[in-house]
């Protein structure tokens, strides 16, 4: 296939994958290569978590076993099985790499807790990790290789995010879904040491797996899990086809049919490049503080400041200003009443309700689904975009939390911008996940191995970390470790 346009000019696919391939560790400073790491620690600890989730234990039911051979048994029969397969997070054995990494981006995703790149409203980190994770597993790379892998998806899943998503648009398709293939993709190819024309093939062929409805915020259904799963399962597959000789179209985003005609339902007005800023996407990612919706973050902080305040006072009203792109994102304005967690964690009402009744902003929050004085504050609740905030979004996502007691005290706290989770609090989330999994010395062992990436001769060895010890062969998940 040519990599240029009917026109001659060079496509933007082409483009986008010239600069991708052509990064290396020099390109990043150490801060860059420090916040890819403390990524990668928060989807780690996600996963560990999320172990025991149904969605988790549903995706890594599919998962198909290895014999030592390679060959395979039970599972799915679907997806690339490259030789010597893959580990899922807190699993033992070896499993298909497709099969692996699908399980691996549902559990990273199953706490609605992941990284959140804010200017394409996607879920970078649940796509990328994954896909450099099982590929390292049968590519030997080294730790820096993979960093920038990572860094390389962040940035091209960030900068087509930016061009596409709009506040219609995310209304209906989900972002992560849509925009995570192509992400995956970009960072998959460095792993898997593809030329441009090869990695182009497999970009254009990603383009046909862009996926993810929203239809699932309004019912609370488990589809949003497995969004970056689908991803990343498609994407690995297309860089196998890919690899095998398969063609994908070169100007899939700009095509009269291809990415933006579709979904945006305009042509592509100015194509999306890498690295042009001052710094890297992945420097714009922020790793949640409060295990809901991006949308619910700022609000359900600034009701926690109040919540101190109220000294066991009775809350007559409360009001809750945030942006327009909050209000507006599907489940976020629900009230009630609500059948499952997952709508609570997207719904604004709900988090600030549960924070001022409880006192703290914590999963437990999200199963006390029908609370009474949860559900009475929900019912006095008014949330409205404000001017202010929504102009100076998506750069910055503040909210404002104002509450009217009942004999007329009025409390209120504004942030500017989401309080992210800091490095001491993703360190101590992580230890407290993979302790609960493997135990403190493996635990450990995956943090310091995380902490020194870059020096790494082997990345693959991280995976092999995170997976449970099983001398038995016994798949079980979860077991505890003697």
């Amino acid at each position: 296939m040519d990599q240029t346009t009917e026109a001659g000019a060079t496509t933007v696919a082409t483009r986008l994958m010239e600069c991708a391939l052509s990064r290396t560790g020099e390109h990043f400073d150490a801060s860059v290569l420090q916040r890819a790491k403390m990524c990668l620690l928060d989807f780690l600890s996600c996963a560990f978590e999320a172990l025991r989730q149904p969605w988790s234990e549903q995706a890594a039911a599919l998962a198909g076993s290895l014999h030592t051979d390679g060959a395979r048994t039970g599972g799915a029969q679907t997806g690339p099985a490259h030789t010597g397969g893959a580990h899922i997070i807190g699993w033992a054995g070896r499993y298909a790499s497709g099969d692996a990494a699908f399980a691996n981006a549902v559990a990273g995703h199953g706490l609605v807790r992941e990284d959140m790149h804010a200017g394409s409203v996607t879920h970078l980190g649940v796509v990328v990790w994954p896909t450099v994770l099982a590929l390292a597993e049968t590519h030997r790379v080294s730790g820096r290789t993979l960093l920038v892998a990572a860094i390389v998806g962040y940035e091209t899943g960030a900068q087509i995010g930016r061009a596409v998503i709009t506040e219609s648009l995310a209304r209906l398709f989900r972002p992560t879904g849509l925009i995570g293939p192509f992400a995956a993709v970009a960072a998959g190819a460095r792993i898997a040491g593809l030329d441009v024309p090869t990695a182009v093939h497999a970009f254009g062929l990603a383009g046909n797996c862009c996926a993810g409805l929203n239809q699932w915020p309004h019912t609370g259904a488990s589809d949003m899990y497995f969004h970056p799963g689908f991803a990343v399962r498609n994407a690995l597959t297309c860089l196998s086809l890919a690899r095998q000789g398969a063609t994908g179209s070169s100007s899939i985003l700009e095509g009269e049919a291809g990415f933006f005609a579709a979904y945006a339902r305009t042509p592509l007005q100015k194509a999306p490049t890498l690295f042009q800023g001052d710094r890297p996407e992945i420097m714009s990612v922020f790793n949640k503080a409060v295990p809901a919706c991006n949308f619910a973050q700022s609000p359900c902080q600034a009701a926690l400041i109040v919540a101190k305040q109220l000294a066991g006072r009775a809350v007559a009203s409360i009001r809750v200003e945030t942006t327009a792109a909050a209000v507006a994102y599907p489940g976020c304005n629900a009230s009630g009443p609500f059948d499952r967690a997952l709508q609570a964690k997207m719904s604004i009402a709900f988090g600030v309700a549960a924070t001022l009744a409880r006192g703290e902003v914590a999963e437990a929050n999200y199963a006390a689904l029908h609370d009474a004085e949860i559900t009475r504050l929900i019912s006095v609740t008014t949330l409205v975009a404000d001017e202010a905030y929504t102009a100076a979004f998506p750069a910055r996502q503040g909210a404002r939390v104002t509450v009217v007691l009942d004999d007329g005290t009025r409390l209120s706290s504004a942030l500017d911008d989401v309080v992210p989770a800091d490095d001491a609090l993703i360190r101590a989330r992580f230890r407290a996940a993979a302790c609960a999994v493997l135990g403190q010395s493996a635990a450990s062992r995956i943090e310091d191995f995380v902490s020194d990436l870059e020096h790494a001769p082997d990345a693959g060895e991280l995976a092999c970390l995170c997976a449970l010890p099983d001398p038995s062969g016994d798949n079980t998940l979860g077991r505890t470790p003697s």
